[in-house]
């Protein structure tokens, strides 16, 4: 595994803002990685979008972008969310946050894009599971809303949405999960226009977002067996192999993303010694030179 240099910013561990240069193994494997979790333009989008709702007193189900004749380049995006976030943000998170935005604006800006509140669940798990251990909550949040916002959409919607569908997992059985089409509610409504686009009508996009979201409502509703998965895709006319596959380059992705963290941890701890160390020997030299000043002083 290659070492490479990166810049990191650690305004916690001491009072410069400046960014230190720091060897990090695992972060150019991390990124090469990742390229597992680029979404193919090919299967991205292919249902006519509606337009999304402000309202956040109800989820949405249906939703699409206000994309104009000429949409932004990824360039604009990236400034977009630069100008929104100015503070450094350590190479470890960016690398794979830049990599996220670029193939998110491929899919956010295709002409048959289609916002999907599973889909937000899982971009909002990624996300979160991505920035797990970051100096800052608030410069988490922030860099959040900044990102959703420089893809031009709501982050507020994106929470909300995400939060409903885990506080509905969470009162679920595995029955009651892949039994969706026989109740009435929200939830069940979300995930009946889910099965009815993807099946009939064809015109339902899959994606790696959705694929997480799943998962997590799976693991919050404690459905851990495969058949569970197994039925909850059938109900939802989605390929399970294509989920399968992708949850593996999920969990893969998570278990390099964690090596990293783990090696700029120790950084960290390493850093703080070092500083500790310094410290100790200025205040011990400090100390023998004015000893040695007062001797001074009393033979003359």
């Amino acid at each position: 595994m290659a070492s490479v240099t990166t810049s990191l910013a650690f305004s916690a561990i001491g009072q410069s803002s400046c960014e230190k240069k720091v060897n990090v193994s695992a972060t150019r494997y991390l990124a090469s990685n990742f390229e597992g979790f680029r979404f193919r333009t090919s299967v991205l989008c292919n249902s006519v979008g509606v337009r999304a709702s402000n309202s956040t007193s109800r989820m949405p189900i249906q939703c699409m972008s206000t994309v104009t004749d000429v949409p932004p380049t990824v360039s604009d995006t990236k400034s977009n969310f630069l100008k929104a976030y100015k503070r450094p943000i350590p190479s470890i998170y960016n690398t794979v946050l830049q990599e996220l935005m670029v193939q998110q604006h491929l899919m956010r800006y295709k002409r048959t894009y289609r916002y999907d509140p599973v889909f937000a669940l899982g971009f909002v798990t990624v996300y979160d599971r991505l920035m797990e251990g970051y100096p800052s909550d608030e410069d988490r949040e922030a860099i959040f809303q900044a990102y959703i916002n420089a893809l031009k959409e709501n982050p507020e919607q994106y929470r909300i949405d995400a939060q409903k569908l885990e506080e509905w997992a969470r009162s679920q059985t595995p029955d009651s999960l892949i039994g969706f089409a026989a109740r009435e509610g929200e939830i069940e409504g979300v995930l009946k226009d889910i099965a009815e686009r993807a099946g009939s009508k064809g015109s339902f996009s899959y994606s790696r977002f959705f694929a997480i979201g799943l998962f997590r409502l799976l693991e919050l509703a404690n459905a851990t067996e495969p058949t569970v998965l197994e039925k909850l895709c059938a109900a939802l006319n989605i390929d399970k192999r294509s989920v399968d596959r992708d949850l593996d380059v999920y969990r893969n992705l998570l278990s390099k993303l964690l090596q990293a963290k783990e090696l700029l941890k120790e950084y960290v701890a390493r850093e703080k010694k070092k500083r500790e160390e310094r410290t100790e020997s200025q205040k011990a030299s400090e100390a023998v030179t004015k000893c040695l000043g007062e001797q001074q002083y009393v033979r003359q």
